[in-house]
C-alpha cells in the first residue's frame, strides 16, 4: 500500500490516523478529541484485508477472539473436573466401562468426548496453541506500530493535535523566562525533557506502555511451558502399582529405571494410653482405621546396556529407600510418592485333586494367579490342565464367563482333570464358592486347599522439567502486571504560538494524578490550568439528552 507523506516531511505508513512526527490528522475525523490509544498508528489488522494471510491475521488480532478462546478453554477445564481423569481411575478397570457404570449416560458421553484425558487430548492442546497464536498476533499487531509512533514523535506538534488533546489551555504571556521555571519543575518531577525551537515535550513513564505486552510475553512463555509437558521425558505423572517381591519398570522412564518392592508395611494406631491423642479419632472411624505408618521398602535399579527385545534387562542397583507419605524417593529429577496400597491381594491358590466319593487326595497344585502354568503333573497318571483362567470373573450378557481385568480380584478356572480311569479327562469350572460341571456329574473335583496373599503398594511417579519455564513465565507476567498497573505514561506539551503558550497533556490512565501534577508545576505562574475537554463534552451531551427528554 502507498505511504502517506505529511506536510512536515515525515512519511507515515498507510492507515495512520495522524502524523507520527507532528500529530497533524491525516484523515477527517468528526470526534473532537484524538484517539490516542495506539498513537493513531497504522495497525496491520485495520489496514490490510486482501489475502488469506491478512484474514487469518485479522481474525487472531481481535481481542474478542482471544477472550473467547480463553473462555472456551476455561469451560473445558471446568468440565474436566466433573468426573475423575483417567489417570486417577482404579488400576483394575477400563475407562469406557468405568465411566458408564459409575455415571451412566453422562459418564459415557464424558468418555466419548475425550474429557477423561482432557489435558492430554489433541483438541485441548489445540486450544492452548490457538491462545498462544492469538497472544502473539495481538501483541505484534499493536506493539510494533506503537513503538514506531512513540519513537518518531516530535517535540513541535501540530496545532490541531494539541487542541484535540483531553487537557488543553492557551495562555497569553509576556515573560519569556516562564518556560525555564516550568522546565525546572518538570525536571524535579523526573520528566524527560526535549526542547525544539522554544517548544517543550516533557515525558515520563513510557515504559509502562509496554506492561500489557510484557504480560503477553509471560503468558506465551507459560503456555510454552504447559505444552512442553506433552514432550516425552519433560513431564511424568503416573501411578505405579507394585507387589511385594516384584520388580517393575518405572513408567515414564523409557525403560531406564526399575523399582523393586522389597516389603510393604502398614501400621495403625491402637486405642490406649500411649496413643491417647488419637483415641477420639479411633472411636470415630473404628479401631485399626487410623493409619500410623505405611511405607514401601524399595530398591531403585538402572538398566545397564542396550534394550534387547525378549531379554531380561541387566540392572545395576542405585539406591535403597523407605518411601513414606511426604517422603518420596528422588533421583535424576524423578520422585516416587507413596499414595495408596492394597492389603492381602491374592497371589496364588492351591487345589487338591480328590475323589468326590472317597475324598482321597491324589496330589495338590498351586496356581500362580499372575503367571499360571497350563499343565500340572501330579504323577502316577494324574495330571491337570488349565483350559481357561479368569482373574476377575463375571458372567457377561450372553451368560459366558469373562474377566473385568487382569487383577486377581475374583479368580475362576476351567480345569481338565486326567486320571488313569478317566483318560479322556473331566472338565470342571471352579470359582470362589462355586463349582460347575458342564458335561455332567464328574468323579473327580478340584478342591480348594489354600491361598497365599501379598500386599500391593501404589506409588505416584513424577518428573517435571517444565517448572522453571512456568516460573519464568509467571515472573515475567507479574513484572508486566506491576509495570502497567503502578506506573503510567504522562506527556506534557508546551508550544509558543502567536504570543501564547499552549499547554496540552495526555496520559494512558490516572487523569486525576496528571491534573494534580500539572497544577503543582504551573502553580504561581501565569499559565492557565488546562481544562478537561472530555468532561465538558460529557456534560454537554448530558444537557442535550436532558433537553431532548
Amino acid at each position: 500500500m502507498e505511504q502517506v507523506k505529511c506536510e512536515c516531511g515525515h512519511v507515515n505508513p498507510y492507515g495512520t490516523a495522524f502524523c507520527e512526527a507532528c500529530g497533524k490528522p491525516l484523515e477527517e475525523v468528526e470526534k473532537p478529541l484524538l484517539d490516542m490509544r495506539y498513537e493513531g498508528s497504522a495497525r496491520r489488522s485495520q489496514t490490510y484485508n486482501k489475502t488469506t494471510i491478512d484474514k487469518i491475521w485479522n481474525f487472531f488480532s481481535s481481542v474478542k477472539v482471544g477472550v473467547w478462546l480463553i473462555v472456551i478453554t476455561l469451560i473445558a477445564s471446568a468440565i474436566g473436573t466433573i468426573f475423575p481423569q483417567k489417570m486417577y481411575l482404579p488400576p483394575n478397570v477400563t475407562p469406557a466401562q468405568y465411566y458408564e457404570e459409575e455415571y451412566g449416560w453422562a459418564g459415557k458421553l464424558y468418555y466419548e468426548l475425550g474429557f477423561d484425558n482432557l489435558y492430554g487430548s489433541w483438541w485441548y492442546m489445540l486450544l492452548i496453541a490457538l491462545i498462544g497464536v492469538s497472544l502473539v498476533i495481538c501483541s505484534l499487531d499493536r506493539v510494533i506500530p506503537l513503538y514506531r509512533a512513540l519513537n518518531n514523535q516530535g517535540v513541535t506538534r501540530h496545532d490541531s493535535f494539541l487542541r484535540r488533546q483531553r487537557l488543553f489551555s492557551a495562555t497569553k504571556i509576556a515573560d519569556d523566562h516562564l518556560l525555564e521555571t516550568i522546565k525546572e519543575r518538570l525536571a524535579k518531577r523526573r520528566y524527560h525533557i526535549r526542547e525544539e525551537n522554544g517548544n517543550i515535550l516533557a515525558e515520563k513513564g513510557r515504559f509502562s506502555r509496554w506492561g500489557p505486552y510484557v504480560n503477553h510475553i509471560g503468558l506465551i512463555i507459560f503456555l510454552i511451558g504447559a505444552m512442553l509437558r506433552f514432550v516425552p521425558g519433560m513431564y511424568v505423572d503416573k501411578v505405579l502399582w507394585i507387589r511385594e517381591g516384584e520388580t517393575k519398570e518405572i513408567p515414564g522412564t523409557n525403560g531406564e529405571y526399575f523399582l523393586k518392592n522389597e516389603k510393604f508395611t502398614f501400621e495403625t494406631y491402637q486405642k490406649g494410653k500411649e496413643n491417647a491423642v488419637f483415641n477420639a479419632a479411633i472411636d470415630r472411624v473404628g479401631s485399626g482405621m487410623v493409619a500410623k505408618t505405611y511405607e514401601t521398602k524399595a530398591v531403585l535399579y538402572k538398566r545397564v546396556g542396550p534394550v534387547i527385545a525378549g531379554e531380561e534387562p541387566k540392572l545395576k542397583k542405585i539406591k535403597e529407600y523407605k518411601i513414606r507419605v511426604n517422603e518420596p524417593l528422588k533421583y535424576d529429577h524423578y520422585a516416587l510418592y507413596q499414595v495408596d496400597f492394597k492389603l492381602n491381594e491374592l497371589k496364588s491358590m492351591s487345589f487338591s485333586l480328590i475323589d468326590k466319593q472317597t475324598s482321597k487326595s491324589f496330589g495338590m497344585i498351586t496356581v500362580d494367579l499372575l503367571q499360571p502354568k497350563e499343565k500340572y503333573d501330579l504323577g502316577n497318571g494324574y495330571r491337570v490342565e488349565l483350559l481357561s483362567y479368569f482373574p476377575d470373573f463375571y458372567f457377561d450378557d450372553d451368560g459366558n464367563p469373562n474377566t473385568k481385568s487382569r487383577v486377581p480380584n475374583n479368580p475362576a478356572f476351567v480345569f481338565k482333570m486326567y486320571t488313569p480311569d478317566k483318560p479322556k479327562g473331566e472338565v470342571s469350572f471352579v470359582a470362589i464358592r462355586q463349582t460347575i460341571e458342564p458335561f455332567g456329574n464328574n468323579k473327580y473335583k478340584m478342591a480348594f486347599a489354600g491361598i497365599d496373599t501379598r500386599n500391593v503398594s501404589a506409588l505416584t511417579v513424577r518428573r517435571d522439567l517444565t517448572l522453571w519455564v512456568l516460573g519464568i513465565g509467571g515472573t515475567v507476567f507479574m513484572i508486566g502486571l506491576i509495570q502497567g498497573m503502578y506506573w503510567n505514561h504522562r506527556r506534557i506539551w508546551l508550544k509558543r504560538t502567536n504570543g501564547e503558550v499552549w499547554l496540552a497533556a495526555h496520559t494512558n490512565k490516572n487523569w486525576f494524578g496528571l491534573k494534580r501534577e500539572i497544577q503543582a508545576v504551573i502553580d504561581g505562574t501565569d499559565i492557565m490550568m488546562p481544562i478537561d475537554q472530555a468532561e465538558i463534552a460529557k456534560k454537554a451531551q448530558g444537557g442535550n439528552e436532558l433537553g431532548t427528554t
